[in-house]
Formats: C-alpha cells, sequence, structure tokens
C-alpha cells in the first residue's frame, strides 16, 4: 500500500482536486502536533474551496475551533 505521502504526491500529479481533499483531511487527522494539523487542514479546505465542494463548510469550521480561522 502507498504511504500518505505517495497518494498525496500522485493526487497533485493528476491535480485531482477531491482526492487532495480527502488526503488532506487525512494527514489532518494523523497530524503530531496542532501546527501540522493547521497546515493540512487548509491545505485541503483550499482545495475545497477551489473544487466547490461541500465539505469546504466542516474544514472550515474545524479550522476556527483552531485558531486559524476567525468565526463568522
Amino acid at each position: 500500500m502507498n504511504t500518505l505521502d505517495d497518494r498525496l504526491l500522485a493526487a497533485h500529479a493528476a491535480d485531482d482536486r477531491q482526492a487532495l481533499i480527502a488526503l488532506y483531511s487525512e494527514a489532518a487527522a494523523l497530524a503530531a502536533d496542532i501546527d501540522a494539523k493547521g497546515f493540512y487542514l487548509t491545505q485541503a479546505y483550499v482545495f475545497a474551496l477551489e473544487a466547490g465542494a461541500s465539505s469546504a463548510l466542516t474544514l472550515r469550521e474545524q479550522l476556527v475551533e483552531l485558531n486559524r480561522e476567525t468565526p463568522d
């Protein structure tokens, strides 16, 4: 099985936005510290916004909880 890093690189190479959203979300869930979690969630959020994905709302809520985004 490919590592998460390998799958992320492959998704970037294929410009697969849906996979990037899922993989960066997965990386955030596995992150060892809050800074890494914030980074991965931000990446997932940006790709979700670009794709018009409904998951952008949930990702934004998670970023607000981490104080990486301001609430409305």
